[in-house]
């Protein structure tokens, strides 16, 4: 090629580049092989569907049945993710009792047992009396886990204490919504944990059944990089081919 002709080319593919959106340079879910998939029928739902989807081959292939979940009791919001922040619309608060919508990494399991169900293999902590996950915006540690000194526990411990022995507790998956680095009041402490019943939403969490709740901690794999997506309906028909997400064909199949 001549020299002359090459620069003006190389100068329109450089600008080329520089003008696709972000997705299309990096798919945001690159190097996921595991996939957590949630869909609300609308904004101010406060149940929905949740399927798992393994990447094969480059290709999303359900990993487990349609089943039922429960999200915020006013439904979802926009959350603090990998995606989903620069999203117009309402966004999530501390309080809100919305489900942060977008597309985030999942974090550690934290349980009262001493160890995960039978074939589960993933980083886990067994929740102890000193351990605390912060949702006061004023502290400095908000929206963290802390492990507090036993003798010197501050003031707010108690009202921020993990173990409760609560059974919806058991488990905690944790939804890394507002984590890299928290902001503060943008909401927190957000994981999949067992519901309180099949009707009964949650304070901005995903809740199931504790058998699929099992059942999703023995199929994750840290290796996999597994990351949660939760959007309502209509949002996940116009994002899924930017996002990367499963066709909307194996979410909305006749057995689900």
């Amino acid at each position: 090629m001549n020299v002359s002709r090459r620069f003006p080319i190389m100068r329109f593919v450089f600008l080329f580049l520089c003008l696709l959106p972000s997705w299309a340079l990096a798919a945001p879910l690159d190097g996921v092989q595991q996939l957590i998939v949630s869909v609300a029928p609308e904004w101010n739902s406060d149940q929905g569907k949740l399927r798992l989807f393994n990447r094969v081959a480059g290709k999303w292939q359900p990993a487990s049945p349609a089943i039922p979940v429960l999200f915020g009791k006013k439904g979802l919001a926009w959350g603090r993710g990998v995606l989903g922040q620069e999203q117009p619309g309402l966004h999530k608060v501390e309080r809100d009792g919305r489900a942060p919508a977008g597309l985030f990494a999942i974090g550690r399991i934290y349980t009262y047992d001493a160890a995960l169900p039978a074939g589960a293999d993933y980083p886990f902590h067994t929740v102890g009396p000193n351990d605390a996950w912060v949702d006061d915006a004023r502290l400095p540690h908000y929206n963290q886990f802390v492990t507090v000194d036993p003798q010197a526990r501050p003031e707010w411990f108690e009202r921020q204490k993990m173990r409760h022995n609560d059974a919806a507790y058991r488990w905690l998956v944790e939804i890394r919504h507002n984590a890299e680095p928290p902001v503060a009041g943008d909401g927190s402490a957000i994981f999949f944990h067992i519901r309180r019943g099949p009707t009964r939403p949650t304070a901005g969490c995903t809740s199931m059944a504790e058998s699929n709740l099992v059942s999703l901690i023995r199929w994750l794999r840290a290796p996999a990089h597994p990351h949660y997506v939760l959007l309502t309906k209509p949002e996940y028909l116009k994002k899924w081919r930017e996002w990367s997400l499963p066709d909307p064909a194996l979410m909305w199949s006749p057995s689900t």
